[in-house]
């Protein structure tokens, strides 16, 4: 198998003038180098893949050679994960402008990062942690998210978090406080409906209520994945958003009660560890995309009929 081998130093000229393609309704997985060899040959007709940022800030390698050869053939979406949106500390300048030109070098349909914060005083933590939902997070968030869109020129979106505390600090609730960053910042959002289902049974709240008050007109991509059961000191259900496992059952249920409210969205099956064959993650996609068919054919005969 002979992939493209970019030895270009500038982001300029590393620009491979990938075709233009839309990923607005399908659905699509994210991409791991152990599967690139099913990819190819096995196919993913239709799908689209998504990518850490953060594995591709480097200039060369196998890692670009392998995603270079699924951009070629397929939409992408860059996923950050490190920028530390919610920290008190300003963005990391250098990292900021090697994100920009990993978004330079593959011209993803979808940029996203998280509702959360990771790094303090110089130090950076390998996890995504929650915020308190206050006025003074909610000027630092917009701050970063502006200063975000201004380098990349671009609106990104704004993914929910799966969480494991509250703050008595929050004065406004997680879809309140998302209301308010999008339409201070002009950014879109990326429902991630496993975080929703986790966060909503670690705290002990209907996902469906969290979900009535969600600013879906902003969502422009959707995440399913897997999680992990677990229970806490007191014996309650403790949920992981471990990305590890399929996409369990409720689950289902939220992303097709979204797909009611909202129609067909491109859709993306998260599986970060303990990584199965290519066929059963695929699988996953093609359960997805069924679901996204269902609700546009509807969609489509209903304008018929009322035409």
């Amino acid at each position: 198998m002979t992939l493209f081998n970019s030895t270009s130093t500038s982001a300029e000229g590393r620009r491979l003038r990938f075709p233009t393609t839309e990923a607005l309704e399908l659905a699509g997985a994210s991409f791991k180098p152990e599967h690139l060899s099913s990819i190819l040959q096995e196919g993913a007709k239709g799908a689209f893949f998504e990518v850490h940022a953060e594995n591709y800030m480097g200039d060369g390698g196998p890692p670009h050679r392998m995603l270079e050869a699924i951009r070629r053939d397929f939409p992408l979406s860059i996923h950050g994960v490190c920028m530390s949106i919610g920290g008190a500390d300003e963005l990391d300048a250098l990292h900021l402008e090697r994100f920009r030109q990993v978004l330079l070098r593959y011209e993803p349909e979808f940029v996203s990062e998280h509702l959360a914060w990771s790094s303090h005083g110089g130090n950076f933590f390998n996890d995504l942690l929650p915020l308190p939902y206050t006025s003074v997070t909610l000027e630092r968030v917009c701050r970063h998210i502006e200063q975000v869109q201004e380098a990349i020129r671009r609106p990104i979106l704004l993914e929910n978090p799966s969480t494991y505390v509250t703050f008595r600090s929050s004065t406004m609730n997680e879809t309140e406080f998302l209301h308010a960053v999008t339409e201070r910042t002009g950014c879109g959002l990326l429902l991630d409906v496993n975080n929703v289902f986790v966060s909503a049974t670690n705290h002990g709240y209907s996902p469906e209520s969290y979900l009535n008050s969600f600013p879906f007109g902003r969502v422009g991509e959707v995440h399913l994945g897997g999680h992990t059961r677990q229970l806490d000191s007191e014996g309650a259900p403790l949920l992981i958003d471990s990305h590890n496992g399929l996409v369990s059952d409720e689950v289902w249920a939220l992303y097709e009660s979204i797909l009611e409210r909202i129609g067909p969205v491109a859709t993306l099956v998260e599986w970060d560890s303990d990584l199965p064959a290519w066929s059963v993650l695929w699988s996953e996609v093609l359960a997805t995309q069924t679901r996204l068919e269902y609700v546009a054919a509807r969609e489509l005969e209903e304008v018929r009929y009322a035409s």
